[in-house]
């Protein structure tokens, strides 16, 4: 005999009890999430807004008085070599993440499952540069730079960003690494492939997350520093960032602020996309490894 189905009526009180025990958490989440974008709104709103109209009211009267244009994105684009600045952030920034994450990729992967003296004090020695501040690096660096003759070039902004980020990348990479069985390195190795093979065709592929995870860390941070670029590279506008570009404009505008916000909304741009496109791999990475050491 077949059981009798479930009433309707209690699959749905238990799923309405399930959802209003739900509803606060929902309602908390809904609120931190306002609270997080409103200001991102603001922004745009008051970089679409013409000047006269920042300088006389706030951006939440905008629906009393709605009036946009693009003019302020076209007058700092094109002035205070804003425009250039974008690409050179691009310029920094993208190798500024890829070095480093081949880099500690293959650390990772050597701390993880090669046998060398001093594995683990080297290894421990590497996650223990975490707790130097960054400010007692810059004068040997910049001296280090100097001596080299890539100070003001991108190739020594790239190496400064590589070493400050080389620690925490080799740390959760050889987590990730650590992670993978045993089975699958044992098998390499018996079917002859090198470190280097096991490295390029499984140990990285599998190490996806992880990798994607350290990329979109990386290059907000990069994109968004100010310090390492100003004290290694300058002010000179061939190869100054935005962030660098925009402190200028902060002090050169003065009360232009529709055109600081239009500014920094362009600077905002391109890591909310990487953020927002790459996201389901945040927290993914983070736990890669994280309950094998």
């Amino acid at each position: 005999m077949t059981p009798p189905a479930r009433p309707r009526g209690i699959a749905g009180r238990r799923r309405l009890a399930r959802a209003l025990r739900a509803a606060p958490v929902h309602a908390l989440l809904w609120a931190l999430c306002t609270v997080w974008l409103l200001p991102v709104v603001g922004l745009l709103t008051s970089s679409l807004r013409p000047a006269r109209d920042v300088s006389a009211s706030g951006w939440w009267t905008v629906l009393a008085h709605p009036a946009f244009t693009l003019a302020n994105y076209r007058e700092v684009l094109a002035a205070d070599n804003m425009g250039q600045s974008f690409w050179n952030s691009v310029a920094i920034a993208l190798p500024s993440v890829a070095i480093p994450l081949l880099i500690a990729g293959y650390a990772g992967y050597a701390f993880a499952w090669m046998e060398f003296p001093g594995r683990h004090t080297v290894f421990a020695a590497t996650v223990a540069l975490l707790v130097v501040p960054l400010q007692t690096t810059f004068i040997p660096v910049l001296r280090l730079l100097a001596a080299l003759g890539l100070t003001g070039t991108f190739a020594g902004v790239w190496m400064a960003h590589t070493g400050y980020g080389l620690p925490l990348a080799t740390y959760l990479l050889r987590n990730a690494a650590a992670a993978l069985p045993r089975d699958l390195i044992d098998a390499a190795a018996i079917d002859g492939a090198s470190p280097l093979a096991t490295f390029f065709r499984l140990v990285l592929p599998l190490s996806g997350p992880a990798l994607a995870s350290l990329a979109i860390f990386q290059f907000l941070w990069v994109w968004n520093d100010l310090l390492v670029a100003l004290i290694y590279l300058g002010g000179q506008p061939a190869v100054a960032p935005m962030t660098v570009t925009i402190s200028n404009l902060v002090n050169s505008l003065g009360g232009g602020w529709h055109l600081l916000t239009a500014a920094a909304f362009v600077s905002m741009a391109l890591p909310l996309a990487v953020f927002f496109g790459l996201q389901r791999y945040v927290v993914r990475g983070i736990l890669a490894g994280a309950l094998k050491g």
